[in-house]
């Protein structure tokens, strides 16, 4: 059976940062893979 690209989006687990482990808030165009905070420059 096949599913509807928009459910199979919909269904996805929250994008975690590579860094901290915590959920990532992004736009639908990001491709990264740091939250805000670790993303920030030292």
């Amino acid at each position: 059976m096949l599913v509807k690209s928009t459910e199979f989006f919909k269904n996805l687990p929250p994008k975690k940062c590579a860094e901290c482990g915590n959920n990532i808030d992004e736009q639908h165009e990001c491709y990264g893979n740091k939250c805000d905070n670790c993303n920030q420059i030292k």
